[in-house]
Formats: structure tokens, sequence, C-alpha cells
């Protein structure tokens, strides 16, 4: 069990039967009343983010997630095939429960697979990848590093916005927890 708290971002909890990771929490003691944590949790089996607000110091039970490594092979209609390192078994994953992943997962990319008790609940995705653009309007004569910005198509269907001086082949490097442009590779 843990404290409500002592969340902290990328922790991973067990509440009304479902595995949640917390996302955002912020510790609020009002002026009349008993303190309180309000967070916004979101659950590894649907995807479904929700917020969730618990009295303070309030328990939890902490829920123990393993991570495998694995390697995203291919898509295989609605499923997409996953082989471990190092014992070479290969797992499926329906598009549904990774949603949200697809937008960032390159075929023969490195990645961690989230086990709960046996059971798969997702992909684990580092903090930032590395994606190829694949279309996005030149840039014009004049354009500064720190004016504006277009949007640009890259290698796995995700439009991010980017700055004017970015081209298409160009590799960026992009945040995934905000699906956004960081800078070039």
């Amino acid at each position: 069990m843990i404290s409500v708290n002592d969340f902290r971002t990328g922790l991973t909890i067990e509440v009304d039967g479902g595995i949640w990771r917390v996302l955002d929490f912020q510790h609020v003691k009002p002026g009349k009343g008993a303190a309180f944590v309000r967070s916004k949790l979101r659950n590894l089996r649907t995807g479904a983010i929700q917020e969730k607000t618990f009295r303070g110091g309030e328990k939890v039970a902490k829920a123990q997630i393993d991570n495998r490594r694995m390697q995203y092979l291919y898509a295989d209609g609605s499923n997409h095939v996953f082989m471990d390192t190092e014992t070479y078994e290969q797992i499926e994953l329906p598009d549904t429960q990774i949603e949200y992943e697809l937008k960032f997962l390159k075929e023969n990319m490195e990645i961690s697979i989230m086990m709960f008790q046996g059971e798969t609940i997702g992909v684990d995705l580092p903090n930032t990848v590395e994606l190829k653009v694949v279309a996005t309007e030149p840039g014009i004569k004049g354009d500064t590093s720190s004016g504006g910005s277009k949007p640009a198509t890259l290698e796995t269907g995700l439009v991010v916005q980017v700055p004017f001086f970015v081209n298409e082949d160009d590799v960026l490097v992009i945040n995934t927890t905000e699906a956004s442009y960081v800078s070039r590779a």
C-alpha cells in the first residue's frame, strides 16, 4: 500500500479494480477543510483517462508491473506482433489496446511491454522517439526559428506542429507524452 501523498508521475496503482498510471497530480490544502490530492489517471487496460480526487493520507495499492524488452515486428490486420528479444516468443496486441502508442511505433523498434500478473496490459514508450518527416510545406526564405509553426506528417502518420525550417526527410525528436516536436535529430 502507498499513501496518495507519495504520488509521483508514472506511478502505477490499483484502484476500483483497474490498473492506473498517474499522469498528473496536485496536492491541495484548502484554507478550510481537509487536504486532498487531485490526480489525473490513465487506465492501462482501456486507455481511458479519468480525474480522481483522494483524501489526504488515503492508501491505495501499488500495482507491480513487470517490463519486458520487446521488438515491434509488424502489423497483421488489426493486431500488432511483438517479439521478446531474449526468448524470441511472440505476442499480439490489438489496435484498440495500443491506439495512442501506434503513433510512435516503427518496425524493428525496441520498446518495453508492461505485464501485470501474466497479463499484457500495454506498451511503455520511451520519453522521446526519432521519426522522419514524410510531408510538410517547404520553408520560405526569411522564416526564423523563433516564429510560427507548420504541420508536418511523420512516417507513422502522426501530424505535429514544427518550426518553419523543418523540411521533408528531416529526422525529428518527438516527445511521446505530449506528441510534440522537441528538436531535429
